[in-house]
C-alpha cells in the first residue's frame, strides 16, 4: 500500500466515530432536554410562596416556557434568578 492510498482511507476511518459521537450527543442532549422539561412542570405546581423561596415568580415560568423545545428551560430560570439576585445585591450595597 503507497503513502497516497492510505492518506485517502484515513477520512473515512475517522469519521465514523464522530458521526456516532454526534448521535449520540444528540440523543442525550434530547433526553437531558425532555428530564429538564418534567422537572419545569413540577416547578409550575408550586405555589408563588415557594417560587419566591428560590429567586422566582410565576411570570418567569411563563418566560422561559416560551422556549422552543430544544432549549432548556431551566437555563433560562437560572439565568432570570442570578440576574434579580445580582440586582438585589446592587440595590442593598447603595443603601449600606
Amino acid at each position: 500500500m503507497a503513502a497516497i492510498e492510505f492518506a485517502t482511507e484515513t477520512p473515512r476511518i475517522t469519521t465514523r466515530p464522530a458521526v456516532a459521537t454526534r448521535v449520540v450527543n444528540a440523543l442525550a442532549n434530547a433526553y437531558r432536554a425532555w428530564k429538564n422539561r418534567r422537572a419545569f412542570y413540577r416547578l409550575g405546581e408550586m405555589s408563588d410562596a415557594e417560587l419566591a423561596d428560590i429567586g422566582l415568580t410565576r411570570a418567569d415560568l411563563h418566560v422561559a416556557i416560551g422556549l422552543p423545545f430544544g432549549r432548556d428551560p431551566t437555563a433560562k430560570l437560572r439565568a432570570i434568578a442570578d440576574e434579580r439576585a445580582d440586582t438585589i445585591e446592587d440595590i442593598a450595597r447603595k443603601v449600606a
